[in-house]
């Protein structure tokens, strides 16, 4: 039984070594994103889109990085929706909408009448297209933040290269405790994934805390309808169904200035929580790519995981285990790097291979719970 597992787990890490090596190489492809000195000036005019749910401790700083753009005010507005905060995140906005004529807020239970959703944020976006006035629409959340100059590169970008819908970057802040570079570590690993497969046009990869689209094609595809009863997936559920009406016009800003910055979760409940429900949406994707490769690093963490717990009942188990782990991390550190360059992340890969049995097991329990379990989200219950 030992035996054959081993030869199982051998396979199934060649296969991902593969994969990964594959990554690396339409990573190192990508080139940094410049605007060109002689290129269109400002001339797309955006529509930020803020989903909030008790953000009292995040939406002011979200806000003023928001309305602090090197952009032509006249070009952006700022939609918030308030999704049935119980605390002081309606009044913060209200205050600010005082300086701020183009900062609008959306209240989204006058809107529901009492309609209990299982998708609150896509409803919540929905309404606030609805009300739109720019013809590109962009979205972040409301503990992010952003650079002065993201619309800036936005705009250049969407001139230059005429796509459809955009990804960009989102990173973590690292504080240096060991949930959050745990957390900066795996999360920048999803980031470099994101990148290659988007501007290699093989996944529809992407984190709604920053991506942009034509309002008109989310209407052309039929706006949220049927993924409107997935609680997540406001981004790359659309994302997909963009592709396929558009499969050549999607494309990835890869540079620094268009990085959104969130923190982490603060403790390790929140932290599954978030995980449980990122994971939740892995068998919706129409994208099948993706569900073969979640599939694969499942399949392949589950092997690994099983050996660790028979190692100690076999001769040599733990070494063998210990060599195929080497092998996984090293692998993956030659795609970490570049990404954490580009982040500026590197100090925290010397964490790296001591993250890797936590990793493993992390991946294991959280894509179950997101098949089979519930999870706890903004106060919420969700299965």
């Amino acid at each position: 039984m030992y035996s054959i597992g081993i030869i199982i787990t051998a396979i199934l890490l060649s296969g991902y070594c593969l994969l990964i090596l594959q990554y690396r190489k339409w990573l190192l492809r990508l080139p940094l994103f410049q605007v060109d000195k002689k290129s269109t000036g400002p001339s797309t005019h955006f529509s930020i889109i803020i989903p909030a749910r008790n953000e009292e401790a995040n939406i002011l700083d979200c806000l003023s990085s928001v309305l602090q753009q090197q952009y032509p005010s006249a070009l952006f507005e700022v939609i918030v929706i308030n999704d049935h905060s119980t605390d002081q995140t309606e009044s913060i906005i209200r205050n600010m909408q005082q300086a701020h004529s183009n900062l609008q807020l959306l209240n989204l239970k006058d809107h529901l009448q009492g309609k209990q959703l299982n998708a609150y944020k896509k409803k919540a976006i929905e309404l606030a297209i609805a009300q739109s006035q720019g013809n590109w629409i962009v979205t972040t959340d409301a503990d992010c933040h952003v650079s002065p100059d993201w619309l800036k590169y936005l705009n250049a970008f969407i001139c230059e290269q005429q796509p459809v819908f955009v990804a960009a970057p989102v990173m973590f802040t690292n504080n240096g405790s060991l949930i959050s570079v745990f957390q900066l570590l795996d999360f920048m690993s999803l980031q470099g994934i994101t990148a290659a497969s988007v501007s290699a046009g093989y996944h529809t990869m992407c984190n709604g805390a920053n991506i942009a689209y034509k309002k008109e094609v989310f209407y052309e595809v039929g706006q949220f309808r049927g993924i409107d009863q997935i609680a997540s997936g406001d981004d790359m559920l659309l994302m997909y169904k963009i592709k396929q009406k558009y499969p050549n016009r999607l494309g990835y800003l890869y540079c620094h200035e268009s990085i959104v910055t969130t923190a982490p979760m603060q403790d390790w409940k929140s932290f599954f929580n978030q995980r449980i429900r990122w994971a939740s949406k892995a068998d919706k994707y129409g994208d099948k790519s993706i569900f073969w490769v979640l599939a694969l690093v499942y399949a392949l963490n589950t092997a690994l995981l099983v050996l660790l717990l028979m190692s100690p009942f076999v001769e040599n188990g733990f070494t063998n285990w210990l060599v195929l782990v080497i092998v996984k991390t090293l692998i993956e550190l030659s795609f970490m790097i570049p990404i954490a360059r580009f982040y500026q992340q590197t100090r925290a890969l010397i964490w790296f291979p001591v993250m890797q049995p936590f990793h493993i097991i992390y991946t294991v329990f959280a894509g179950w719970l997101g098949k089979f379990g519930t999870y706890q989200w903004k106060g919420r219950t969700v299965k």
